[in-house]
């Protein structure tokens, strides 16, 4: 069965290729990407995406907004006083007009332009967490407005992109506010429906082991019937997995629950959607160097630069001291989930071409090395 061996091809690349490349020092994400890359067609040409691979690359991308909406706490939002709103705005508005007009000066379109900008907007939830807590700063004040400031963009970006889906692809009758109305009111009824269904569905189960099982299988039906539920009625995938953790990040108190949650989704579905990113990274795109290597350079420059910026003068304008402002520019720096999951729907809607998404995957790259790297520094001083 081709199928099979495709699949054989994809899961040894992600068991081998990618540890390898780990030797080097290399985050796991970058090294599937760069797996994929040499097994693609644009490298060694021993692996191609088929329908049954690009149905677990989709499933993939759904358990990992789902996980990145798990990491984070609806309690957050309740943080956004007065200086962190002001952080979190100016970190979005800043890095979105700035890739607005990268995207606009190298002549894409008014929807590609701002698609890009929504990406500038996203930072890394998965990223930041971890390098808080290895620093002990997670609980504290900085830690705290760097984290809510974080999930307020990532939300923010991610109601911004359907809101482009629905301009390109219309999937409502309903006007756009009373459409998002009904779609937030959906997930707040959803927010007090899951844990009763589930406190009703498991009742009668006495075995601890069991009930882990059943609850994974629970939560399985939950996430996927949902998003099926959603995507009817016009809200991508990705949106829908992302909104659909944020829900559920407060009801899945069991550890065990989540570490079973977290082998399956980045043991299988997450790592073969990060290796099929990698596969379709058309790296021949440098081969024009005035073009596509100027773009990717400008975005790299633009990115980091927009981030740091608004948010060192968000952290001054919320009371913090300059090397702390320094610390929270540089912890909205790392790109990764939310970053490729948008390029990738762009991509999917032809409304970015392959030389922007392969500076996307670049950009994925770079932040998240230079992110932790930054931040290590700015934590010492």
């Amino acid at each position: 069965m081709p199928e099979l061996l495709s699949f054989l091809i994809l899961i040894t690349a992600g068991l081998f290729l990618s540890e390898l490349l780990r030797k080097f020092h290399l985050p796991y994400v970058v090294a599937l990407i760069l797996a994929g890359i040499v097994i693609g067609p644009y490298g060694m040409g021993l692996f191609h995406v088929d329908a049954a691979i690009e149905f677990l690359g989709a499933i993939g991308l759904i358990f990992l907004m789902f996980m990145a909406g798990l990491e984070i706490r609806l309690s957050s939002f309740g943080k956004l006083k007065g200086g962190v709103l002001k952080l979190s705005l100016l970190n979005s508005l800043f890095p979105f007009a700035v890739g607005f007009l990268i995207a606009f000066y190298f002549g894409y379109g008014f929807l590609a332009s701002v698609l890009l900008g929504i990406i500038f907007i996203s930072s890394s939830i998965a990223i930041v967490i971890p390098s808080l807590e290895l620093h002990g700063l997670l609980d504290s004040r900085i830690g705290k407005t760097i984290v809510t400031a974080t999930v307020f963009e990532d939300a923010f970006s991610l109601v911004l992109l359907s809101v482009v889906l629905q301009t390109v692809n219309p999937t409502t009758f309903l006007p756009l506010p009373v459409f998002y109305f009904l779609f937030f009111a959906a997930l707040i009824a959803l927010k007090f429906i899951i844990p009763r269904a589930k406190e009703i569905f498991f009742s009668g189960l006495r075995k601890k082991r069991h009930i882990f099982e059943q609850e994974l299988r629970f939560i399985f039906v939950v996430l996927i019937g949902t998003v099926v539920f959603f995507e009817i009625i016009g809200i991508h995938s990705i949106i829908a997995g992302f909104f659909m953790g944020l829900v559920l990040s407060n009801s899945i108190k069991s550890e065990i629950l989540r570490e079973k949650l977290h082998a399956i989704s980045y043991g299988l579905f997450i790592p073969v959607f990060f290796i099929i990113i990698g596969s379709e990274t058309d790296i021949t795109v440098f081969g024009d160097a005035g073009g596509a290597v100027l773009l990717t350079v400008a975005i790299l420059v633009g990115s980091l630069g927009s981030k740091f910026i608004s948010g060192w003068i968000g952290g001054r304008l919320s009371g913090f001291s300059s090397s702390n402002s320094a610390l929270i520019g540089a912890s909205t720096i790392p790109q990764l989930s939310t970053t490729l999951a948008v390029a990738f729907v762009g991509l999917e809607f032809g409304i970015l071409d392959h030389q922007l998404v392969t500076a996307m995957i670049i950009l994925s790259i770079v932040t998240t090395f230079a992110g932790p790297l930054l931040m290590r520094r700015f934590i010492k001083k």
